[in-house]
């Protein structure tokens, strides 16, 4: 067995040939000095323009260097998954490749880790981003996902994270959901700080992401939100919607008795109305079988402690 890492920097990698060189030996300098044991697993997300190549000269160089390659394109959150799962330090921090992430930032951030949190969100106070099209949408996103989500962290688009490895190892991600774990972690009681770290601009290429993403990202949010809530206690939002059936029932009961003289003068419906009420409450009893289906099917599951992987990926030596 190999001896225990203290330190994996998972980075996800998509068209940044030009910076990959530069971005190692940042992250070497930045991590020399500290003694710690560590490696940097980089996950190609089915790059295009040689970033792959340039991955394996670094591996050839560095035996402290991992690559995860993908067959073709997942994403960010896929990347950062696989990266997750091929980890194996003590203490995982994330960042992106183009680098606007300073990796001189991570000993401040694996030092908070050792003070005793979980997680630790690198807040880019002072973004070196257009204001149009990345600053100000970010402030919006954030500030509704901050309300939405009941988390006070001001950066969730920040990639510059460190998380305790016991707390990645059971988190499952898919779509855009990487900038919410702090907010998903704090649902378990992990304990999430902040850390103000240092932006930079962009030296080489172009942005992968620009306003579009937007959508998918509150998309996410909203699905997050729901499933975080709904996996604890389906039967309740099911037995809510139940209740509001029967309410309904009632309500066209209530109304075919009190108004039944009236009704008849109106051929047919007395027993329009009748049908009306029998089909609410019969959709009232499907809710109530479909909550406890619910409940069955979560626990046999075990959706909590177990991670379903829907990709594939190959790790290159």
């Amino acid at each position: 067995m190999p001896p225990p890492l203290k330190l994996s920097v998972v980075v996800p990698v998509f068209n940044e040939v030009e910076s990959l060189p530069e971005l190692h030996a940042e992250i070497t300098r930045a991590l020399e000095p500290t003694g710690w044991t560590w490696e940097a697993v980089y996950v190609d997300d089915c790059s295009t323009d040689g970033s792959l190549e340039a991955l394996l000269d670094l591996r050839r160089a560095d035996r402290r260097v991992r690559v995860v390659h993908f067959r073709r394109n997942f994403g960010q959150t896929a990347a950062m998954s696989a990266g997750f799962d091929h980890s194996r330090g003590e203490v995982v921090v994330t960042l992106d490749a183009d680098l606007q992430n300073d990796p001189a930032d991570i000993p401040r951030l694996v030092g908070e880790i050792d003070a005793g949190h979980d997680i630790v969100a690198g807040w880019r106070k002072s973004r070196r981003d257009g204001f149009l099209l990345r600053r100000l949408p970010s402030v919006a996103a954030n500030r509704l996902i901050g309300w939405i989500m009941g988390t006070d962290v001001h950066d969730t688009g920040c990639t510059l994270k460190a998380f305790r490895r016991e707390l990645v190892r059971n988190l499952p991600i898919y779509a855009e959901q990487h900038r919410f774990l702090p907010a998903m972690s704090t649902g378990s009681g992990a304990r999430v700080t902040e850390l103000v770290v240092n932006h930079r601009a962009r030296r080489y290429g172009h942005s992968k992401y620009g306003i579009g993403r937007l959508s998918r990202v509150l998309l996410d949010m909203l699905s997050i939100k729901l499933i975080a809530q709904f996996s604890h206690r389906p039967l309740h939002y099911f037995g809510l919607l139940a209740l509001i059936m029967m309410g309904a029932t009632l309500a066209f009961l209530c109304l075919g008795v009190v108004n039944y003289s009236t009704w008849e003068m109106i051929a047919g419906w007395p027993a329009f109305v009748m049908f009306i009420a029998a089909l609410f409450f019969f959709v009232a009893i499907y809710f109530v079988l479909l909550g406890l289906l619910s409940e069955l099917a979560i626990t046999a599951s075990g959706m909590h402690r177990h991670r379903v992987l829907d990709r594939i990926l190959t790790e290159l030596s």
